[in-house]
């Protein structure tokens, strides 16, 4: 088996709150399959799989009879802890990720650095705090969960726009894009790409 084939990780996480199984592949083609109960980040995950040509399954259930929140943080903790197990030592990677997407009215901003040194910069404002059923300070709390338990630093940036669902979906499909740029191997890269020698 190739070390990029050995790029993948499956997790499984299992609360009073949620269960989930979570299968990530960094090398994949882009293949999504979602059942968290909750459709609109079904719809945002999958977005994201396929901008960033991973591949990516989640089966979970949650207290959503409550609220949406237990099952989107839980998710995000799945995703980043799954990231950073894939990941390996991390040699060769290109480290450094930046994309800009528009979705219609909207442009948001997504740069990575898989640093090891999680951080979340968090500038986006909504016209509407919810989305369907989906309210919109959760895609703030699945990001910060995500970036904490992957140990990267991510920076996230909604320059405009005026349709809070074009908005969100801009973000996931550039931060699809910014981390498949991040995790890509580089063959110029020996090691990993750091003065520290580890990230």
């Amino acid at each position: 088996m190739s070390e990029l084939q050995k790029r993948y990780a499956k997790i499984e996480r299992n609360t009073n709150e949620t269960q989930i199984a979570l299968s990530f592949g960094i090398d994949g083609a882009g293949e999504s399959m979602q059942d968290s109960g909750v459709p609109f980040l079904d719809h945002m995950l999958d977005l994201f799989t396929r901008h960033g040509h991973f591949d990516l399954t989640v089966k979970a259930k949650g207290d959503i009879e409550i609220d949406y929140h237990h099952t989107v943080e839980d998710i995000g903790i799945c995703l980043g802890h799954s990231l950073r197990e894939a990941l390996g030592d991390k040699k060769g990677i290109k480290r450094y990720g930046n994309a800009f997407v528009p979705m219609d009215d909207a442009l948001a901003q997504v740069v990575i650095d898989i640093s090891n040194r999680p951080h979340l910069e968090y500038r986006a404002a909504y016209p509407s705090n919810v989305v369907g059923q989906f309210p919109t300070e959760l895609v703030h709390e699945f990001l910060w969960k995500f970036a904490l338990e992957a140990r990267i630093n991510l920076h996230v940036i909604l320059h405009y726009g005026h349709n809070t669902h074009h908005m969100i979906e801009a973000i996931f499909k550039a931060l699809g894009r910014a981390l498949d740029e991040a995790t890509t191997i580089d063959p110029r890269v020996k090691g990993v790409p750091s003065t520290k020698g580890v990230l």
